[in-house]
């Protein structure tokens, strides 16, 4: 029963140690990634073949989930 004890301790120990290496590195790629700017997702889209009016739809898309910054007026 005191092995299962000390198995049960040490699993909980190391679960908090991988946690808070998750949420460092999560927020590591947040500070890096998004959000892109408006010109790099049109130029991008176009890269891949889209149409200028796909594009601009699509970047508009991710532009509402928060991925790529508003285009300036």
């Amino acid at each position: 029963m005191r092995r299962m004890s000390v198995a049960l301790a040490a699993t909980i120990a190391m679960s908090g140690v991988f946690t808070g290496l998750t949420a460092q590195a999560a927020s590591a790629a947040a500070a890096s990634g998004p959000p892109y700017s408006y010109a790099e997702c049109i130029a991008a889209a176009k890269k891949k073949g889209e149409s200028a009016r796909h594009a601009k739809w699509h970047c508009d898309q991710l532009v509402k989930k928060g991925w790529v910054k508003p285009p300036r007026s």
